[in-house]
C-alpha cells in the first residue's frame, strides 16, 4: 500500500494562500480520480479541488475555516489492495476506475420521466452531464467528455447576475399558485427540473402545458413570476446579538482593495443618457420566438453587450488601460459582466467577445452567469478584462455612477427598462425607456470620446437593426 500526499495547489495567477471552506470527504472514504475533495476560497473565487488519486482517504490535516499557504499538506490518500479492502463496501465501486461519479439528481430526474419521454430524457441527460474539475496537469483525459455542454441556466440569473434563492422564501405555494398540488409523478425533462430548482419553483404546483402533459420551460417561468411577487415581503426579526463582526478576507478583501485603488487612482468622469428602448424590447421578443435561440435565455442585457462591442470598435480608446509609461489600446474585447454572488461582487469576462455572433454571445452570457451563481468562476475567467457592464436595472435602479474595474478605462451601467411617457413625432406615447450611465478614466478618455461612445451604445438600444450593418 502506498500513501499519496496532496498539497494545496496554486489554482491560478500565482495566488499564495486560500481558506479551507468545506471538506467533501472524511477519513475512510473511498475516492476516485476527479472526485471533489474540498472547497477552498481564494482571493478571487470559490474553487473545488478534485482528487488526482484513487484510493482511501487517510488523514485530513487542515480543518475547515483555516487559511493556509500554497504547498501546505492538506490530505493523504492510501492506494493499493489494503486500502481497497478497508473501504466501506458501498464505496468500493467509486474506486474501481477513473470515471467521475454520475450526478444522482440527474439520474433521479431522468427516471421520473422515463415512462413517456425516455428517449429524449436520456439524450438531455447526456447533454447536461458535466465534466468534473481537473487540476492542471493532473487527472486523465479519457474521463473528460467531448460533447459541448448545453447551457440552460435560469433567466433571472442571466439578466440580473444575482444569485438565485437557495430555497423558497415567503408563504407556501398553495397560497399563491393557481392550482393545487398534482397527484402522481410530475412529467418534466431534466433541464426543466434543474431550472425549477434554481428558481425555487415547486413543480407539483405548476400547471403543465406540454404536448404529453409535461411541464415546459414557459410553465416554470410563469410559476417563478407568480412566486417572485412574494419573495421579498418577509422581514426577519432583529438578531439577538447587537453587533456582527465579519472578517475582511477572501473575495471581500480583494473587492475592497480593488475599489479603493480604482477610485483614488483613476479620475472618474460619468455621463448619463435616457434612451427609448422599445425596439430593443421588440427585438428581444422576436429572438425569444426564434428557433435558433431555443433553450437560451435572451434579455436586453444581450443587446447591451452587443451594443458595447459595436461602440468599442468605433471608439477604441474606451477599451484601453493606463500605465505611467504608456496607454495600451486593446483591439479585442474581453467583456466583463459585474456579478452579485453570495460571496461578493465579481467581474468575470467573456474572452474575445468581438468575434462572437449574437447567438454565441447569448450562450457565453448564460454560461458566465451560471458559473458565477454557482460560485465556480475561476481566477482566469476574472482576469484580463477590457471593459465592463453592470446591470443595475434588475434591482429597480434607474442609473448610477459605477466605479471602474481596476485596469480598465470604461464601465457602463444599464438601468431598469420600464414604460414611461415619451414624445414620439410630437405626440406623448407610452414607451419602454431606460437610462444608461457610464464612467471613464479621464486620463485616457476625453469627454468627446466618452460622449460619442455612449451615444453609439444608445443608438443601438434605440434601433437594434444597426447591428446588422
Amino acid at each position: 500500500m502506498s500513501v499519496s500526499k496532496f498539497t494545496l495547489p496554486d489554482v491560478g495567477e500565482g495566488l499564495t494562500e486560500a481558506e479551507i471552506v468545506e471538506w467533501k470527504v472524511a477519513p475512510g472514504d473511498t475516492v476516485a480520480i476527479n472526485q471533489v475533495l474540498v472547497e477552498i476560497e481564494t482571493a478571487k473565487s470559490l474553487v473545488e479541488l478534485p482528487s488526482p488519486f484513487v484510493g482511501v482517504v487517510g488523514e485530513i490535516f487542515v480543518p475547515a475555516g483555516t487559511t493556509i499557504d500554497v504547498g501546505t499538506l492538506i490530505i493523504t490518500i492510501h492506494s493499493g489492495a489494503d486500502a481497497a479492502g478497508s473501504a466501506p463496501a458501498a464505496a468500493a465501486p467509486a474506486a474501481a476506475g477513473t470515471v467521475a461519479p454520475v450526478d444522482p439528481e440527474l439520474v433521479a430526474a431522468a427516471n421520473d420521466v422515463s415512462a413517456s419521454i425516455s428517449a429524449e430524457a436520456a439524450e438531455l441527460a447526456q447533454a447536461e452531464e458535466k465534466p468534473e474539475p481537473v487540476l492542471v496537469g493532473r487527472g486523465t483525459a479519457a474521463t473528460m467528455p467531448t460533447r459541448r455542454r448545453r447551457h440552460t441556466g435560469p433567466p433571472v440569473a442571466h439578466e440580473s447576475l444575482a444569485p438565485a434563492p437557495a430555497a423558497r422564501v415567503g408563504p407556501a405555494p398553495t397560497e399563491h399558485m393557481p392550482r393545487t398540488a398534482s397527484v402522481g409523478p410530475v412529467l418534466a425533462k431534466p433541464p426543466i427540473r434543474k431550472l425549477a430548482k434554481d428558481l425555487g419553483v415547486d413543480l407539483a404546483f405548476v400547471e403543465p402545458t406540454g404536448p404529453i402533459g409535461d411541464v415546459t420551460r414557459e410553465d416554470v417561468l410563469r410559476g417563478a413570476t407568480q412566486a417572485s411577487v412574494f419573495r421579498n415581503i418577509q422581514t426577519p426579526e432583529w438578531p439577538s446579538d447587537r453587533e456582527e463582526h465579519i472578517p475582511v478576507k477572501g473575495v471581500r478583501k480583494v473587492i475592497a482593495q480593488a475599489m479603493v485603488k480604482s477610485a483614488f487612482t483613476a479620475p472618474h468622469v460619468s455621463l448619463f443618457v435616457d434612451v427609448d428602448a422599445t425596439r430593443t424590447m421588440e427585438f428581444v421578443k422576436r429572438l425569444k420566438a426564434s428557433t435558433d435561440f431555443a433553450g437560451i435565455r435572451v434579455s436586453p442585457l444581450l443587446i447591451m453587450a452587443k451594443a458595447m462591442i459595436w461602440a468599442v470598435r468605433r471608439n477604441p480608446t474606451v477599451n484601453s488601460t493606463f500605465t505611467d509609461e504608456e496607454i495600451i489600446v486593446r483591439h479585442y474585447v474581453n467583456l466583463g459582466i459585474a456579478a452579485a454572488t453570495p460571496r461578493g461582487l465579481i467581474v468575470p469576462n467573456i474572452k474575445e467577445a468581438q468575434d462572437m455572433s449574437l447567438l454565441e454571445l447569448a450562450g457565453a452570457l448564460e454560461n458566465l452567469t451560471q458559473t458565477a451563481r454557482d460560485g465556480k468562476t475561476s481566477p482566469a475567467e476574472m482576469s484580463n478584462g477590457t471593459i465592463t457592464i453592470t446591470n443595475i436595472g434588475v434591482f429597480g435602479m434607474d442609473t448610477g455612477t459605477p466605479i471602474l474595474n481596476s485596469g480598465e478605462a470604461g464601465i457602463v451601467a444599464l438601468g431598469t427598462i420600464k414604460q414611461k411617457p415619451w414624445v414620439v413625432d410630437g405626440e406623448v406615447r407610452a414607451r419602454f425607456v431606460t437610462t444608461i450611465g457610464a464612467s471613464f478614466d479621464h486620463r485616457v478618455v476625453d469627454g468627446d470620446v466618452a460622449s460619442r461612445f455612449l451615444a453609439d451604445v444608445a443608438s443601438i438600444i434605440e434601433e437594434p437593426a444597426l447591428l446588422l450593418e
